[in-house]
């Protein structure tokens, strides 16, 4: 099984889901968002997004072929080019993380390794530009797909609580820890990025 994680850019990313490609979730704050749906733009306003924090921050996420195939893809970013994070109780995110927005994997290719591969992949990345931590916000209710990760199933790949909150924590991962990890956490986080599915959702506070 051929396995390889490219760089996304403008070029892949229509080997995204459609869902993906036409969310703008985390890109753009809550009434900027809700004005793009409205007018029809969404997959243009994350083409432009994506074009812009490539254009000045570099890299922002990951796409997953195994043989060719696009199974997977994560998308992280520096919080102030993730302007959704500001409408939640628990921002900022510190100043020396990474966001992990959003990940997912195709169903058919859970179990496989393949959630350690891309946080690896995502932290080595990270590391050799400076920055010590991934941090997420979490969904403490989290009870179907959506944009906000589980927050349940960040914990159990190794993210720590930052700073607490009953629906809406954020969580951090410490970067050179997910370097030495076991196949242990194999598991955990092919159920994380599985249950991913980027809907955009967010439920009153």
């Amino acid at each position: 099984m051929g396995r390889r994680l490219v760089p996304l850019t403008l070029d892949n990313l229509p080997d995204l889901p459609q869902r993906c490609r036409t969310c703008v979730f985390w890109e753009l704050d809550p009434v900027s968002g809700q004005a793009a749906v409205k007018a029809g733009t969404p997959e243009l306003e994350k083409e432009a997004w994506i074009s812009a924090v490539l254009l000045e921050w570099g890299s922002c996420g990951r796409v997953v072929y195994v043989d060719d195939v696009p199974v997977g893809f994560v998308l992280y970013a520096p919080p102030a080019y993730v302007p959704r994070a500001t409408a939640f109780p628990t921002s900022p995110v510190s100043p020396d993380a990474v966001q992990l927005m959003t990940a997912w994997i195709m169903p058919g290719y859970q179990g496989q390794g393949l959630g350690r591969v891309i946080v690896q992949t995502v932290a080595k990345d990270l590391l050799r530009r400076g920055f010590k931590a991934i941090e997420a916000f979490g969904d403490a209710r989290w009870e179907k797909p959506a944009c906000v990760l589980p927050a349940d199933h960040l914990l159990a790949v190794g993210f720590k609580t930052v700073r607490p909150h009953p629906s809406y924590p954020r969580l951090r991962l410490e970067l050179r820890t997910t370097l030495s990890w076991k196949e242990d956490v194999e598991l955990a986080l092919d159920r994380l990025l599985g249950a991913v599915q980027k809907e955009p959702v967010l439920r009153p506070l």
